[in-house]
Order: C-alpha cells, then sequence, then structure tokens
C-alpha cells in the first residue's frame, strides 16, 4: 500500500508509517502513564506538612486507623488537589492542542490569545456580583456559578477571536495574535472595574486569579469543575480525524466530507468548557496550552488521534509536577505556579518562536 502523505510527518493509517507512528505513540502514552503516575505519588507523599503517604498506606492495609491530622492532610487537601492538578493540566494542555489544529498554527493556545482572559472575567464577575443574586438562586447552582461563567467568558472570547482573525477560511497569525491582545487588554480593563467594586472578601478571592494556584483545591470545587473538563475531555478525540483532515485546508477537508463549520463550532464548545473550567479553579497558569502540544508534536507527529491524549497525559503531569515544586521549594511558603509556569514556559515560548520563525515569517 501506499504511504499517503497528508501533512509533514502524517500518514494515513494502514501504511507502514502510519504503524510505525501508532507504535511510537503507544510507547509514548504508556511512558507518559507511567510519568503521571510517579509524579502522583510524589505530590501526594511530599508537603510542608510531616505525613507520610507510604506509613499511611501500610497503616490502613494493616487494618489501622490514621490520626486525624493525617486524614485531613492526604483526604481533605492533598488527593483533591492532586486530581484538580490532574484536570486542569489534561484540560489546558488538551485546549491548545485544539487551538493549535483548529487555527492550524503552534502559536494558538488558550492564555496568548485572549481565551484564558474571557474566561478569567467570567470567573470574576461571578465572584463580584454572585453575591448580589438571589438567595434562592445561590443556593440552588452554588458552586457551579464560577465554572459556568468561565466557560461562557471562555465561548464568547474564543468565538470573537476566530471571526476577527479568519476570512475567507484563512486565519492570519498576526490577526489572531492582535486580536489575542486586544481581547485581553480589554478583560482586564473590565476586570479593573470589578476589582473596585468588590469588598475585602471578594478581594482576595481575586487576588487567587493574578497568579494562578491549586492552594484553594477543595472536594466541592473539584466536583463543580469536573463535569465541564471531563465532558471536554469526551468529545475532544471526536475532532481528531476533522482536525488531520484540516490541516489540509479548509476547501481540501470540506471535499473529504468534514462538515466544517459543525466541527468549528464543537471545538470551540471544548475549548470553552475545559479553559473555563481549568480558569475557574486555578486561576490564570500560562504555557502548558502551548508548550505541551508542541513538545509532543515533536515526538509523536501532528496526528491528533495521537497528540490529543498524549497532551492530556503530559500536560497532566506537567501541571502536578509543577504543583508539588510550588509548594515544597520556598516551605512552608508556597509559590504560586502560574510564576514557576512562566519562568519556565516563557523561555521555551521564545525557542517555539525561534524554532518556527521561517514559516511564521518573523
Amino acid at each position: 500500500m501506499n504511504e499517503t502523505v497528508i501533512s509533514p510527518g502524517m500518514t494515513w493509517p494502514g501504511s507502514s508509517g502510519a504503524g510505525d507512528r501508532r507504535r511510537l505513540a503507544a510507547r509514548t502514552s504508556l511512558a507518559l502513564i507511567l510519568l503521571m503516575l510517579l509524579v502522583s505519588v510524589v505530590s501526594l507523599g511530599i508537603g510542608a506538612a510531616d505525613a507520610s503517604f507510604w506509613n499511611s498506606l501500610v497503616t490502613l492495609a494493616r487494618g489501622g486507623e490514621l490520626s486525624a491530622l493525617e486524614r485531613v492532610i492526604l483526604f481533605d487537601i492533598r488527593l483533591p488537589r492532586l486530581a484538580m492538578g490532574l484536570l486542569v493540566g489534561a484540560a489546558l494542555a488538551v485546549s491548545g492542542a485544539v487551538m493549535q489544529g483548529l487555527f492550524r498554527n503552534p502559536l494558538a493556545d488558550p492564555g496568548l490569545v485572549g481565551v484564558g482572559a474571557g474566561a478569567g472575567l467570567g470567573a470574576i464577575i461571578a465572584i463580584v456580583l454572585g453575591a448580589s443574586l438571589p438567595a434562592a438562586v445561590s443556593l440552588a447552582i452554588g458552586h457551579y456559578i464560577v465554572p459556568v461563567a468561565a466557560f461562557l467568558g471562555g465561548w464568547v472570547a474564543t468565538l470573537v477571536l476566530y471571526q476577527v482573525s479568519t476570512s475567507r477560511g484563512r486565519t492570519s497569525v498576526a490577526m489572531m495574535l492582535l486580536a489575542g491582545i486586544a481581547l485581553g487588554a480589554l478583560a482586564a480593563a473590565l476586570s479593573g472595574i470589578l476589582v473596585y467594586m468588590a469588598d475585602d472578601a471578594q478581594l482576595r478571592d481575586l487576588t487567587f486569579w493574578g497568579f494562578g494556584s491549586l492552594a484553594g483545591a477543595t472536594w466541592g470545587k473539584l466536583m463543580a469543575a469536573a463535569p465541564l473538563i471531563l465532558l471536554a475531555m469526551a468529545a475532544a478525540p471526536f475532532l481528531a480525524r476533522s482536525l488531520n483532515a484540516l490541516a489540509l485546508g479548509e476547501a481540501a477537508a470540506a471535499h473529504l466530507g468534514i462538515p466544517i463549520q459543525r466541527m468549528k463550532m464543537l471545538a470551540v464548545v471544548v475549548v470553552a468548557m475545559a479553559t473555563g473550567a481549568a480558569v475557574a479553579v486555578s486561576g490564570g497558569i500560562g504555557f502548558i496550552g502551548i508548550v505541551v502540544p508542541h513538545l509532543l508534536r515533536i515526538s509523536v507527529g501532528p496526528d491528533h488521534r495521537y497528540l490529543l491524549l498524549n497532551s492530556a497525559l503530559l500536560g497532566a503531569s506537567l501541571l502536578v509536577l509543577a504543583d508539588t515544586i510550588s509548594r515544597t521549594i520556598i516551605a512552608p511558603a508556597e509559590l504560586p505556579i502560574g510564576i514557576l509556569t512562566a519562568v519556565i514556559g516563557g523561555p521555551v515560548f521564545i525557542w517555539i518562536l525561534l524554532r518556527n520563525r521561517g514559516m511564521l515569517n518573523l
């Protein structure tokens, strides 16, 4: 069977090249699963407080009981924080991979092009104005108001970004970045107005958004964000073949039978749900969405059937690792994750720019 190349590094399934790529992707997935398990165990076992994960497991296996302090540290603090780190990291990385496929550009990232800022603005609106809602409404929607508001903010920002930067089926990189700057500036300005309206308690919550952190992770917040993130994660694989076809251009993808407009709407909803829910519970954590898919594209290629799954695994692992470092490197104080990811992700982003300089005409 002749090998049919549909984009650099990508082949149709069934060819010998596709078989090699499947095996490479499977080995990469296995390695990433092991990495995720390793960082998860380390994250549960390390912290400012003295509570050994392994000793607790041995105690439970022998039928013993944990002390009240150990139970609180492991089951009420570290375990929800770990689960939230896994979900948020996977959501940000998959959102970045979908956006890069949709825009056909490696620079597309929810945090860089204003989608994260839109989601953050939605969350801030919910925090500041949510207190003025009727008590019955607040009681009914409870923890869900912030994730839903962040989803709507991210959704609107993604729609505006796509409409502004795309013309006649072609997306302008310069327009995308400029539109992202404008959206981010507008969201920052509106957020500033809301900050002036906030009381002291709301200001403490809003400070959380400035840096990005998992310090406020609770089972309640996790249960509020998890349905949106898991639903987006479940829908993302259905976009894989359409995103592969879109790499050829919209006209070619349409000739292959891809329902372009329906696929775009689904991609926008997936990105908005995942980014909105992640931003709602963690604040602004940058660079995961751009760095993770780019690194994986180098190792396993641009085929979204493998890229999306591996992005979720690597994004989850990296964010849990970053969270573990941020809460132990200057213990008992804690360094916000957003600062750590910016310090590491900034140089990597510059490297990506330099690596793609020719393609971007920079």
